[in-house]
């Protein structure tokens, strides 16, 4: 199974704050925009997302279709996909893909064995 780029989106208090820090650790904003409390931070092929407000733990994710610069990739496995092999294997899910389209954006949410969250967000 093809999951894409991964990164660590990390729920924090003052956005500004951990930008700094993380820039201290040699990150570096890739995407994102402060004034919507979110930003995508690089250091070589690390990625991290900072998140202000949007939700309440952080979150491993992954994201199909994408490599660690977000480039498009030419064979990846549609989030559809993923979601049906996973289903077969009895995984738990906090959500599921919302769309009836056969392809293009779309995400869902499963839980592993001690609730930590991981995220599977195609964009493409």
């Amino acid at each position: 199974m093809k999951l894409g780029a991964f990164s660590v989106s990390l729920a924090v208090k003052d956005i500004k704050a951990s930008k700094t820090f993380y820039e201290h650790l040699g990150f570096s904003v890739f995407a994102g925009s402060l004034e919507q409390n979110y930003l995508i931070m690089k250091n070589e092929s690390t990625l991290i997302g900072l998140f202000q407000g949007m939700f309440g733990n952080n979150i491993l994710t992954f994201n199909p279709g994408w490599d660690q610069d977000a480039n498009t990739l030419e064979q990846y496995d549609d989030v559809r996909k993923i979601q049906e092999h996973l289903k077969s294997k009895d995984v738990l899910f906090a959500s599921e893909v919302e769309t009836d389209s056969e392809s293009g954006p779309a995400s869902f949410v499963v839980l592993d064995p001690d609730g930590n969250a991981i995220l599977v967000d195609q964009h493409i």
